[in-house]
Parts: C-alpha cells; sequence; structure tokens
C-alpha cells in the first residue's frame, strides 16, 4: 500500500480548519502518501473563502447548497485514489495521531475496515453529554443486534477503510445517517471489521457541535433501511 486518502467534510469550521489541516500535515500516517480531499458543504462563515488558499495543495470540492456530512463524503469518494481512506471531521473532537493503530491494522492485512471507539475507557475521552452517550448506545445495540456483531461505538467519525471494500458502495444518506449506512453496508459485504480505542475530545453545541436528537432518529431508521434493501 502506497496511499492513503484523508476525507475532510467542511461545514462553518473557520476556527479550527487551520489547525486540523496542520496536525493532518504533521502527522505520519505510516509512511503512507497523503492525498486530502477537502469538501465544503455550503460554509456561511468564511471557511468556503479560505479553503481556496488550499487548493494548490490539495483537492477541494464546493457544494452550491448545505446538504450534509453523509453528501459531502460521497462527493470526496468519487475522487478518492489511495488504497485507504480515512475520514477526519473538520473540527478538533478527534486526533489524527490515533490513526496509525487503524491503518496499521489493513496494511498488516489483519483487517479491511477498522473503526475507532471513544467508549473503551483506554483512551483520554471528554465526558459526553448524558442525551449524546445514550443515543450513542441505543444506535450501536441496535447495529449489534441487526447485523449480529459486537461494536462499541458505531457513530464514530474514525473508520478507516481498505478502498477495495467500498467498491460499488453508493451513499444514499446525506447527513449524519452516513455512518449508520456505511456501517450496513461493509458488514452485510462479511468484512473483517476491527475497534481500536481512540481519544475524544468532544464540543459541546456553544462551541460548534452540529449533531442532535434528529439525526439520532434518521440513523435509527438508516440501520433498519439497508439492514434490508441496498
Amino acid at each position: 500500500m502506497n496511499k492513503i486518502s484523508i476525507v475532510v467534510p467542511v461545514f462553518n469550521e473557520i476556527n479550527t480548519i487551520d489547525k486540523i489541516m496542520e496536525k493532518l500535515e504533521n502527522t505520519d500516517f505510516c509512511g503512507l502518501e497523503k492525498e486530502i480531499i477537502l469538501v465544503d458543504d455550503m460554509s456561511v462563515d468564511g471557511t468556503r473563502e479560505h479553503l481556496k488558499e488550499f487548493e494548490n495543495k490539495y483537492k477541494v470540492f464546493y457544494h452550491d447548497k448545505n446538504q450534509g456530512k453523509g453528501a459531502a463524503i460521497r462527493t470526496a469518494m468519487s475522487h478518492i485514489t489511495g488504497d485507504i481512506m480515512v475520514i477526519q471531521d473538520a473540527d478538533l473532537e478527534y486526533d489524527p495521531v490515533d490513526y496509525k493503530e487503524l491503518i496499521e491494522l489493513i496494511i498488516n492485512d489483519r483487517a479491511d475496515v477498522v473503526y475507532g471507539s471513544r467508549l473503551t475507557g483506554a483512551k483520554p475521552s471528554r465526558s459526553f453529554m448524558f442525551t449524546h452517550l445514550l443515543g450513542n448506545k441505543l444506535l450501536t445495540w441496535i447495529t449489534n443486534l441487526l447485523y449480529g456483531v459486537t461494536l462499541t461505538d458505531m457513530e464514530t467519525c474514525y473508520k478507516a477503510f481498505r478502498a477495495t471494500v467500498l467498491e460499488g458502495i453508493v451513499i444514499k444518506s446525506d447527513r449524519f445517517d452516513f455512518e449508520p449506512e456505511i456501517t450496513a453496508k461493509v458488514l452485510k459485504k462479511k468484512v473483517r471489521l476491527y475497534e481500536v480505542p481512540i481519544s475524544y475530545y468532544g464540543r459541546e453545541y456553544s462551541e460548534g457541535k452540529k449533531i442532535t436528537w434528529k439525526d439520532g432518529i434518521h440513523a435509527i431508521w438508516a440501520l433498519l433501511r439497508f439492514r434490508f434493501s441496498d
């Protein structure tokens, strides 16, 4: 394996985009060449204009209307050329250094897909908002029940995929229901899916967090929908 594609969905992250890009630049992804793909989902806080400065170094794409995280990832997936794909939110809730342990399992042919779990207690994790923790555990429990697995953190952003696993997968979800959809579709492929502990520096709504209880409802529907259809 020679290259890793790092997908960065972006929406209104003017205060963190430079910091996360610096972290991605300075992080060693097991020696792999880095292909960074940014997709702006119609930011209105100056992020969209600021991304112009990155166009000569990375692949940068712009949506002409706000569609959601899933739509941004779908756009990026049509442009990846790496042997592994990972997802990096443009905030600072996740630290790219944690990706090393995920992608090593793929490089060493131990896994096809690896999730980074925030809930093992093995690494630093900011206290979750209670409702978010409850929702996360419920969604993960439903995933395990429907798909016969034992995940601890289905909703995690940190997911690493062998690129060949993604072949033939078409993402239909536009918002945060991307997470259950991609999980459903890779599990139905009977891939080797592992979890490893990661750190988590979660935000509150006052700090820019965007996911709400409504996204939890959409996630439940996605788990049910994609269990029985493509």
